[in-house]
C-alpha cells in the first residue's frame, strides 16, 4: 500500500498531473470519473495567491469528489512561498505540491519551477521551510536537473525528503530537454533502488498508453505513475492502464455513446465552474480527444470551434451520436 501521510492510495497509484489550463475542475471531475487516484490542482502563483490575485484564488476550488486531491503552488521567494502553502492549507486541500519542474521560459527565468535546480541550496531552504509552516503533508514535483551536466536528482531527492517532505515525483527529462526527447527513467528508478530513501517515488514522462505504464511499472520498481499530456481528451487512459495492469488485457476503445456522455458531462462542469462563454471555448482543446480517430469528425470539430453556446454544443453533440451510431 503506497501512502503519504496518512493518504492510501492503493498498490500502485496513477496519477493525473498538474497541468496548466488543462487540470482544472471540470477536468478533474471526469479524470476521478474514470480511476485517477490522486489529482493536484493547475500550479498556482505563490505571489498571486498572497496578493489575493482572483486567477490564482479561484485554483484552490475543488469538490468533495475530487479527494484526495493536491494543491500546488510554485515561487522563488521562500517567505512568499510559506505564506502561500499557509494559505492553501486553508483550503483543506490533502496535501501541499510544490512545483520544481515547470520548464516555461518566464517562471524560470524567476529561478522557480525547474529554475531553482540551478540552486539546491535554496531548493532545500524553501522546501524546509515550507514543511514547517504547514501541518498537511507536503510533496514535490521535479526532474532528473536543469541540464545534462546537472542531473542531480538522486542527491536532491535525498535531501529533499531528509528536510520533510512525504513523496517525490520526478519527470524523466532535465529543464533543458524538449519533449521530443525520450524520457530517461534510469534516474528515477536510482533515487527509488537509494537505501536511503523511504518516501514514494513517482514516475513521469512519456506514459501515453496502457503498455508504457506496464514497461515503466515493471522495469523501473517506482510505486507509481503520474499520466501528463496523453490524458488529454483523453480520461480513460486511468481506467484503461489500471485494466491492463491487473489483467493484461487492453479494454476497447470507448464508443461513442460514452464519448459524448463524458465529454458532456465535462462540458456542463466547465460552464458551471466559468460560465457559459468561457466554459464552451475552453473546451476546444479537448474535442480531438474525445473523439480521435473518428473518420470524417472534422466537420463537427469545425462546427464546436465555431459555436460559443452551450445549447449548440448539445445539439452538435446530438449530430455527432446521429452520425456514428
Amino acid at each position: 500500500m503506497v501512502t503519504i501521510g496518512n493518504i492510501s492510495l492503493g498498490d500502485f497509484p496513477i496519477l493525473l498531473a498538474p497541468m496548466e489550463d488543462v487540470t482544472d475542475p471540470p477536468f478533474r471531475h471526469v479524470c476521478k470519473m474514470m480511476g485517477a487516484d490522486m489529482m493536484y490542482t493547475e500550479f498556482i502563483s505563490s505571489e498571486g495567491l498572497i496578493r489575493d490575485a482572483d486567477k490564482s484564488v479561484k485554483k484552490l476550488d475543488f469538490d468533495e469528489f475530487e479527494h484526495p486531491i493536491g494543491i500546488q503552488i510554485f515561487g522563488h521567494d521562500i517567505d512568499s512561498m510559506v505564506r502561500a502553502a499557509q494559505y492553501a492549507e486553508m483550503a483543506a486541500p490533502d496535501l501541499i505540491d510544490i512545483n520544481y519542474g515547470c520548464p516555461v521560459k518566464k517562471v524560470v527565468a524567476k529561478g522557480a519551477g525547474s529554475g531553482i535546480l540551478n540552486d539546491i541550496p535554496k531548493m532545500v531552504k524553501m522546501t524546509r521551510e515550507v514543511v514547517k509552516s504547514v501541518n498537511l503533508p507536503v510533496t514535490v514535483k521535479t526532474r532528473l536537473g536543469y541540464d545534462d551536466e546537472h542531473k542531480d536528482i538522486v542527491e536532491i531527492a535525498e535531501r529533499l525528503q531528509d528536510v520533510g517532505i512525504n513523496a517525490i515525483t520526478i519527470h524523466g527529462r532535465t529543464r533543458t530537454q524538449k519533449p521530443r526527447i525520450p524520457a530517461d527513467w534510469t534516474l528515477i528508478s536510482e533515487v527509488k533502488n537509494n537505501p536511503g530513501m523511504h518516501i514514494p517515488v513517482f514516475g513521469n514522462g512519456d506514459v501515453v498508453s496502457p503498455e508504457s505504464a506496464k514497461k515503466f511499472k515493471e522495469n523501473y520498481a517506482v510505486d507509481g505513475i503520474m499520466v501528463g499530456r496523453a490524458v488529454y481528451g483523453n480520461p480513460w487512459i486511468f481506467r484503461e492502464i489500471k485494466h491492463y495492469l491487473e489483467t493484461g488485457e487492453l479494454l476497447p476503445s470507448p464508443d461513442i455513446r460514452e464519448r459524448i456522455e463524458i465529454s458532456l458531462i465535462h462540458l456542463e462542469k466547465s460552464v458551471e465552474w466559468k460560465g457559459e462563454r468561457r466554459g464552451v471555448l475552453e473546451m476546444r482543446k479537448h474535442w480531438s480527444g474525445y473523439f480521435k480517430n473518428y473518420p470524417n469528425f472534422k466537420i463537427f470539430r469545425q462546427r464546436l470551434m465555431e459555436t460559443v453556446l452551450f445549447v449548440d454544443v448539445k445539439a452538435i453533440l446530438e449530430d455527432v451520436r446521429q452520425f456514428y451510431r
